[in-house]
């Protein structure tokens, strides 16, 4: 067999060839040679189409990924409501357990959940994250997938999900994931916090007999009374106004509704010929 050389081939490869009388070395040299003169090829250069397997397949360990990953920040919500409510509930024990104990525990405590609640919201921008793509998945293709009515596709989710995955975004910002938290959990806990101060204020160490008196016992140290009432008047209307303001957001940013309406009907049981009139009229519309 006669040895054809390339053009272009390596000048250390030719003598190799030529030269070596080693079929193992020369189909060696030959494969080198051919892998050097072989194109390099990148997935934009020569794009390759999915199988439907594939995609299935790809598309259900996606799936299954994103909702570990929001069950998981789910349960980080969980938890900071948790240490709240636990301070909350021992702030509170400790004050009313004697007569003796200040009441400037609570603002303390307040401060406290204060900041619960803003490392719960920067949490629950996360968790709208993967919670978005999970809604996204349901509803524009195991939705129309599982139900037996000719629902048509959403052609949208799946460039939903690519956009988030190329360039993640939070679906919510930081003052409406507040107000998302106080209206859930939070603007309970403060109301808690503020009636027990005043009722605190008010009956120890004997109930106040006029509204003069409670303002003296509110002074914490060498700060007056009714500086500490301002104090605590400002924040719960602040509070208050955070909560009312982000109520806008009619529409929760992962429930990824599809551009057609969907008739969701109770589940009922179909006798076979229904069930067989079904599937002829889909594959008729499809």
């Amino acid at each position: 067999m006669s040895d054809r050389i390339h053009k272009t081939e390596d000048p250390f490869l030719q003598e190799a060839r030529l030269q070596s009388k080693n079929p193992a070395l020369r189909e060696l040299s030959e494969e080198v040679t051919e892998r050097k003169q072989r194109h390099e090829s990148t997935p934009e250069k020569v794009p390759r189409k999915l199988s439907v397997s594939e995609f299935n397949t790809a598309l259900v360990h996606f799936y299954r990924g994103e909702v570990q990953r929001s069950n998981t920040w789910r349960r980080r919500l969980d938890t900071t409501t948790n240490w709240a409510v636990l301070t909350a509930g021992a702030t509170l024990s400790f004050v009313f357990s004697s007569p003796s104990n200040p009441h400037f525990a609570i603002p303390i405590n307040t401060l406290l959940v204060t900041i619960f609640l803003f490392m719960e919201a920067r949490r629950y921008r996360y968790y709208e994250v993967w919670a978005n793509r999970v809604r996204a998945i349901e509803a524009g293709y195991f939705g129309p997938m599982l139900s037996h009515h000719c629902i048509p596709p959403d052609t949208e989710w799946a460039e939903h999900v690519s956009e988030n995955l190329l360039r993640p975004t939070f679906p919510i910002g930081e003052w409406k994931a507040l107000g998302m938290r106080l209206r859930a959990n939070y603007a309970w806990i403060y109301v808690l916090l503020a009636l027990s101060w005043g009722l605190k204020v008010y009956i120890h160490p004997s109930p106040a007999t006029d509204f003069s008196e409670f303002v003296d016992r509110a002074h914490v140290g060498l700060v007056p009374g009714w500086v500490v009432i301002g104090a605590g008047i400002l924040f719960n209307l602040v509070i208050f106004a955070i909560t009312l303001a982000t109520v806008e957001r009619k529409i929760h940013s992962r429930e990824v509704e599809p551009d057609h309406e969907i008739d969701w009907q109770p589940l009922k049981q179909e006798n076979d010929e229904t069930w067989t009139e079904e599937l002829n009229k889909q594959n008729d519309a499809r």
